[in-house]
């Protein structure tokens, strides 16, 4: 299996982008490619079509690569719950969870397995690799015990390329540090740089490119323009930004999402991305709550921490003013468990300790015990109360705790098989539920936004079909760097591994 990895000078370089413009490229140009990543820590998660759990951004490479996703593209996925802690998930199942050092001493030589077993079942099904590293291939107080830079490279035994951006400065500092501080045979991998997110003109930098390439001795392959209007979704929260309309406040939907410390799975805000009378705002204080004409209470790592969090803050009385005059609020898997009176943690599975219970938000009459197996899978839903057109809706579910109405008159949201989902309160003004993508489904995001519309006094507008969208923002990304990219020199690059290795 030929393929190529990509490793950064630090986080948030664009490593997760570029795979994923690779994967489109390489499938357009009739490969069978598959994305890989070793080593994953995200809370943003994508659930396969078996009901197992991987990293989001592997998930997104592999639409993109125009490929089923699988276990074997992101073997090992660390949730954070804390700042010490993490949720170990080995092949799409929780394992463990376990404290960063306890992790290094204890799961390095399984970890070293699961990851070998992965690229060789990847291995019998593609003909081609494209692998994102994890933050710095340089971080030395780690590297004794690495698993996803240039550890991976070598049990792949693919080529490198360096990421670094301009954006943030520092650029030949950072490229000339990382090389340098490379072992030998680790920096003989180095076969390409990319220079990524500059704005204005390239040709101011073509005296950079070619002082890297004289001091550093390796080519630059390609010098990558800030791509603000390519709408792929991000890895992580440090990619995480606004979504802003192009029109006046007084036009458009404002949106606020309570933005929670262990916030997860915020990628079920993406297609608001492609609403262009929608903005969405992240609010962490009362005061910054203003009058929104909706209110999002997403998914979280630690329900019980969170919830607490917000208590203290004051969200709990302002929420509740809000929903009595007239507010509208949706409340997705953590967030619909907060709405209740209150939560059991009977297995110590969101406490760590056994048995503790918290009073919730009192919003909604549910009560929510958690249990010690996680459930992951996708899901489809029959709505029981109208939104515009929608009928089914298609998500996927990921959460320990079931959450049971208390009070038999109280409506449920949606009918999954032989059992109910969430509540429908106040008119649907009130919506808890545990799907995740709910606001994926196209007849359903336009049905509760023209709700809001009517209310504002705007016109509803035409639903927008999102995975059309989606699709043409993995073709677009593939254009924007397949126009700058020496893809030709890299494939290359690719096919004669094996003989200059």
């Amino acid at each position: 299996m030929k393929g190529i990895m990509v490793q950064g000078t630090a986080s948030d370089v664009g490593k997760s982008l570029i795979c994923t413009a690779l994967c489109r490229i390489f499938a357009r140009r009739g490969y069978k490619v598959t994305p890989f990543k070793s080593q994953n820590m995200s809370n943003n998660s994508y659930i396969t079509v078996e009901g197992l759990e991987i990293g989001r951004a592997q998930g997104i490479q592999a639409e993109a690569a125009m490929e089923e996703a699988s276990v074997y593209m992101n073997p090992i996925l660390l949730k954070p719950r804390n700042d010490r802690e993490a949720e170990i998930v080995c092949f799409g199942q929780a394992v463990d969870t376990v404290s960063g050092v306890k992790y290094r001493d204890g799961f390095y030589k399984r970890g070293l397995e699961a990851i070998k077993q992965a690229l060789a079942t990847l291995s019998q099904s593609f003909d081609m690799v494209v692998i994102e590293g994890a933050g710095s291939p340089v971080e030395v107080n780690l590297n004794d015990r690495e698993l996803v830079n240039m550890k991976v490279a070598e049990l792949a035994d693919v080529p490198v390329i360096l990421v670094a951006d301009i954006e943030r400065g520092g650029v030949f500092a950072s490229l000339y540090g990382t090389l340098e501080l490379l072992q030998p045979n680790e920096r003989k991998r180095v076969v390409g740089i990319i220079v990524n997110k500059f704005r204005g003109d390239p040709e101011l930098f073509s005296s950079g490119v070619q002082w890297i390439e004289q001091h550093l001795d390796v080519p630059v392959l390609g010098v990558l323009p800030h791509l603000p209007g390519v709408r792929i979704e991000g890895e992580d929260s440090l990619s995480k930004g606004q979504v802003t309309s192009v029109l006046p406040r007084d036009q458009s939907i404002d949106i606020a999402v309570l933005d929670l410390p262990y916030l997860s799975n915020y990628t079920d805000l993406e297609p608001f991305r492609y609403e262009e009378d929608v903005a969405i705002r992240f609010v962490s204080s009362v005061d910054a709550l203003g009058r929104p004409d909706a209110i999002i209470l997403p998914g979280t790592k630690s329900t019980f921490h969170d919830l607490q969090i917000l208590k203290e803050k004051g969200f709990k009385e302002r929420l509740h003013e809000y929903v009595t005059t007239d507010g509208t609020v949706v409340a997705i898997c953590g967030g619909f468990q907060m709405l209740g009176h209150r939560l059991i943690d009977v297995a110590g599975s969101d406490t760590g300790i056994k048995g503790t219970t918290i009073d919730g938000l009192g919003l909604a009459p549910v009560e929510t015990r958690f249990a010690e197996k996680k459930k992951t899978v996708r899901s489809l839903g029959q709505l029981l109360h109208p939104f515009g057109t929608a009928k089914d809706i298609y998500g996927f579910e990921i959460h320990l705790g079931e959450t049971d109405i208390v009070d038999p008159s109280i409506p449920a949201f949606l009918r999954v098989g032989n059992h109910t989902d969430g509540v429908y309160l106040h008119e649907g003004r009130l919506i808890g539920t545990y799907f995740h993508h709910l606001f994926f489904n196209d007849d359903f995001r336009s049905g509760w936004l023209d709700t809001l519309r009517r209310k504002k006094g705007l016109r509803e507008r035409p639903t927008v079909e999102l995975e059309k969208c989606r699709r043409a923002s993995y073709d677009q990304l593939a254009d924007e760097v397949e126009r700058v990219l020496h893809v030709d020199s890299l494939l290359e690059k690719m096919e004669r591994w094996g003989e200059t290795s």
